[in-house]
């Protein structure tokens, strides 16, 4: 068992969707109830960036300049200063309910999930949003929506609704993108402590689970064996992780302090770093 280690301050209230921009050779990540989009250099040095409305989500577009960002019940668009925003789907339109983690599968295609305010059972989905821009369901009803990663070939795509302690695995249709063939790649069951969240995936199609309650990242490899877990000292959310650095070998864990009292945690809502051992798939960007 290998401990992680704290890159930054604590910084944010409830930390969360980070992504490697290999372009600034930075990470990317939210402070979502703040809500700032903030920038961690490899020294721990942390720029925050003001964003209209809660936000879930950061992504670098891969063709023109700049990022896409899931805000409370949608996605925009930012320049790269980080400052320009412009609304370009709407996602929900149920005040109650709000998006909560995604990514890029890919061909480019943003997945986002959703979730209620208060976490009741059933009230989110998962949506794609095209490089066109056209707003498709995915998967519904969901409960609280996380973790979303894909396999090298795009063919897979592993899933996290969190309150089902499971990691489901989806084919993905190559005509339509519609997910199907749902079954069980990981179950936590009683026996692992905490509730999946946010997830990465290795070049090997290793899985590495942040475990919000547990303080702890869970490694998995290709076929769900569990292979080691990292812990994140002194705090208790881990929310989620992405590979980066120069080679793809770190692994950066944001962490949460929502709920919690600060003198209890004085660490929750820093971003912790390890060496995975392994290199990490580069995360996918979006086509629009």
């Amino acid at each position: 068992m290998r401990c992680a280690e704290r890159l930054t301050e604590s910084f944010a209230y409830h930390g969360e969707g980070p992504f490697w921009d290999s372009r600034s050779g930075r990470l990317l990540c939210m402070d979502v109830l703040a809500p700032a989009v903030v920038a961690v250099g490899g020294d721990g040095v942390v720029e925050r960036y003001a964003v209209p409305g809660r936000v879930a989500t950061v992504i670098r577009r891969r063709v023109q300049a700049g990022f896409i960002v899931a805000t409370e019940h949608g996605l925009a668009v930012v320049d790269d200063s980080l400052s320009n925003f412009e609304s370009i789907a709407e996602v929900v339109d149920d005040p109650t309910v709000r998006t909560n983690d995604g990514g890029c599968d890919p061909l480019g295609n943003f997945i986002i999930g959703t979730m209620a305010h208060d976490g009741r059972p059933g009230a989110g989905a998962v949506y794609r949003v095209t490089p066109d821009r056209e707003v498709t369901p995915l998967l519904s009803p969901v409960s609280i929506s996380n973790g979303v990663q894909w396999s090298a070939d795009g063919t897979r795509v592993f899933y996290v609704d969190s309150p089902t302690r499971r990691v489901d695995l989806f084919t993905v249709d190559p005509q339509s993108g519609a997910w199907l063939d749902r079954r069980t790649h990981i179950d936590l069951g009683d026996v692992v402590q905490g509730v999946p969240d946010g997830m990465a995936i290795d070049e090997a199609g290793g899985l590495w689970i942040a475990l919000w309650g547990a303080g702890a990242v869970n490694h998995y490899d290709e076929f769900g064996r569990l292979v080691e877990t990292i812990v994140i000292p002194g705090v208790s959310q881990p929310s989620s992780c992405a590979f980066g650095g120069d080679d793809y070998r770190v692994l950066f864990v944001t962490t949460s302090r929502q709920g919690l009292p600060r003198a209890h945690e004085p660490d929750a809502g820093a971003v912790f770093v390890i060496g995975a051992g392994i290199r990490g798939a580069t995360q996918g960007e979006f086509g629009g």
